[in-house]
């Protein structure tokens, strides 16, 4: 271990203003990481405890120390008798809170996260444990938390596996898992009885999804199944204080289940033994700042390092889950077909037959086509909301055929051409000119332009279905300006129309379910465009009634699209099959291991690597000014990821050594690859 730098201030070897300090008696040496931000002094420092601060310093408490002669924070990991070190030691200065905040079994899992992600422990820390609150702090000490019943786990007989998955949990067996919740499915009931299966055992759980609402109805179900006191919500949205406040009861004990987003993945829940994931594919679980790990990773290394069951639960599949259970690292938990099929609304597509076409010519180029207004109808007349789903908010002007409408594409790289800027118009993602443009459909040179957007859409449909109630979420209308925006938690019961944007959707048991405007998110520039509409369009789907009681969705896209056709068969894990297969094939994650650089042109025209790193690139970075960043991505074999995640640590260590200024963004299995 290597020591921090001594300050001359207090004189020789220690020596303070009011006389020489002694080390402690036992464990004289602690093991502090220090909070500072160079990768290449990523690792602990031995420092002398004195002994007067012996019984304070203890592990997992905040100190400050000297570090290179300024005061800095720091974490004390262990105490030892002796240090490999060879020369002077420095001294603890103060401990922040006596308080053992950080666990081992967090920092362990700290460690393995930086290590994964070619990242630094402090960073990883900093997203782990949250800002001290002093008032926080004096509450009781290490509490005993209520074992509750063993629950009832009824609803999990619907999966053959469920059952079985259910007693591991009891058994405290470390059982990996992926669910896929039937459409209609009470999914916060059934983690809530996986959740209090475990605590019955007296072991602790923690339970992850992407945003608020989620973690209400998730923390309903468990308080009314285990009571009020046997869960605990780590979320921001309840404030910094009352958060720490809500995190200490965890650290010490008195609380066994924890819900919360992403950061709630790293909860100091003691003796754990199941983590759930709801969701994955969701944009929110990934972390923003560096080292940008993805919740998903952060369980998985956890499940490994503390040897509790994971459970990654949805109603679609990613590709990551998938490989997962194709590799055996994870067993998947489904229905049978004939279950599916008896939950599961109807589902049409456009141009699934000739009738359809024959009754409706126009279909493929109507926003709603002659079968939508069907279906609306039909729900309505049987006093049952709709649910019509918009991609977008507001209005968005675009560009059409005149003759048909189909969506106006650019020839080179099928983007969606915008409105003319100077009198001409332009690619908006190549930003190629369209001189002379020719609907490929019907050979019409007219453009005109098509507004759509949730705003545009609420104000058509409420022209089309004249009184029926109308309520937008997530999107606004015109007609109500000061609910712009809102996201509604529910509706009332009856007939209406809720026009939303996907994820803003109000709880109900809707008739019918319009999916609108599909090219807008199958047609994005992203790996993941069609994982994430057939994610979006589940969603919407699964809060329709069942096909037996006249439940009908209609998704305005080509019934031959790949994720139309998983949509129809209610396939989650065969589009997830397919999607893997495809990316193995084109070397994308996860099939490969791939890492992101952003940089300026001449850093990134320095940088070396192995031969078998695969360099591809530079590309412009999006929004930024022309020539001033630049992006590579590095792909290799999954079997050399590791030597992919240690040139990069390299990498950044050796950068800061020599205290280069020119900022370098690594992230490691980026969730977007353009």
């Amino acid at each position: 271990m290597t020591s921090g730098v001594t300050s001359t201030r207090h004189g020789k070897a220690g020596r303070s203003r009011r006389g020489q300090r002694s080390p402690a008696a036992t464990l004289p040496i602690a093991r502090v990481y220090v909070d500072v931000p160079l990768a290449h002094l990523d690792r602990p420092f031995d420092y002398l405890v004195p002994a007067q601060l012996d019984d304070s310093a203890q592990h997992g408490v905040r100190l400050r120390v000297r570090f290179a002669g300024r005061l800095v924070d720091g974490w004390l990991l262990d105490r030892v008798e002796r240090s490999d070190h060879a020369g002077r030691l420095g001294w603890i200065e103060r401990v922040v809170s006596p308080e053992p905040v950080l666990s081992p079994q967090v920092a362990a899992l700290a460690r393995a996260v930086a290590d994964r992600c070619a990242g630094t422990m402090n960073d990883v820390l900093r997203l782990a444990v949250p800002p001290r609150h002093a008032r926080a702090e004096a509450g009781p000490g290490v509490a005993t938390a209520a074992t509750p019943a063993r629950p009832a786990v009824d609803g999990w007989r619907s999966y053959p596996r469920g059952p079985a998955f259910m007693e591991a949990l009891h058994q405290g067996r470390a059982a990996h898992a992926c669910w896929q919740a039937l459409p209609g499915e009470d999914w916060p009931a059934r983690l809530a009885e996986a959740a209090v299966t475990v605590a019955a055992t007296g072991r602790g759980a923690v339970l992850v999804v992407p945003d608020h609402r989620d973690t209400a109805r998730l923390h309903a179900a468990i308080a009314a199944l285990a009571g009020p006191d046997a869960v605990v919500t780590l979320a921001a949205g309840v404030g910094p204080e009352q958060r720490y406040r809500q995190w200490l009861a965890v650290r010490r004990g008195a609380v066994r289940i924890v819900v919360g987003t992403r950061a709630a993945a790293f909860a100091p829940v003691a003796d754990l033994g199941l983590m759930v994931l709801w969701d994955d594919g969701d944009d929110l679980h990934a972390e923003p700042r560096a080292p940008y790990p993805h919740t998903r990773l952060v369980l998985g290394q956890r499940a490994v390092l503390e040897g509790a069951a994971l459970l990654v639960a949805g109603r679609a599949r990613t590709a990551e889950t998938q490989l997962s259970v194709e590799t055996g690292w994870a067993h998947e938990i489904v229905a049978a077909r004939d279950v599916v099929r008896a939950a599961a609304p109807r589902i049409t597509a456009i141009g699934e037959d000739d009738a359809q076409l024959a009754r409706d010519p126009m279909a493929r180029a109507a926003r709603l086509p002659t079968v939508a207004f069907d279906a609306a109808r039909a729900a309505l007349s049987r006093d049952r909301p709709v649910l019509v789903q918009v991609p977008r908010r507001g209005y968005v002007p675009a560009l059409a055929c005149g003759q048909c409408r189909a969506p106006a594409r650019c020839r080179r790289c099928a983007g969606p051409l915008g409105l003319p800027v100077a009198g001409e118009v332009a690619c908006r993602w190549c930003g190629a000119p369209e001189a002379r443009y020719s609907c490929p459909a019907c050979g019409d040179a007219r453009l005109r332009a098509a507004v759509t957007g949730a705003r545009r859409t609420a104000e058509e449909l409420g022209r089309a279905f004249a009184g029926v109630t109308l309520y937008t979420s997530g999107g606004g209308s015109a007609a109500d300006r000061t609910n712009a925006g809102k996201v509604l938690a529910d509706i009332p019961p009856g007939p209406s129309l809720v026009i939303a944007t996907p994820g803003a959707e109000p709880l109900a048991e809707y008739g019918a379910a319009l999916l609108l405007d599909a090219a807008a998110l199958l047609g994005r520039s992203s790996l993941r465009a069609a994982e994430e509409a057939l994610r979006r369009w589940m969603a919407a789907a699964a809060m329709v009634e069942p096909a037996t009681h006249g439940g009908r969705v209609v998704v305005v896209a080509e019934a031959s699209l790949r994720p139309v056709q998983a949509l129809i068969r209610w396939d989650a894990a065969g589009h997830a099959s397919a999607e893997l297969a495809a990316r193995a094939e084109l070397g994308f994650p996860p099939a490969v291991r791939m890492a992101a650089l952003d940089g300026a042109p001449e850093t990134l025209a320095s940088l070396e690597f192995p031969d078998r790193v695969e360099v591809l690139g530079p590309v412009a970075v999006p929004g930024q000014a022309e020539g001033a960043r630049e992006r590579v991505l590095l792909r290799v074999p999954r079997a050399d990821g590791s030597a992919l995640v240690t040139a990069l640590a390299a990498l950044q260590a050796e950068r800061s050594a020599r205290k280069a200024t020119d900022f370098l963004r690594v992230e490691l299995d980026p969730q977007e690859v353009t």
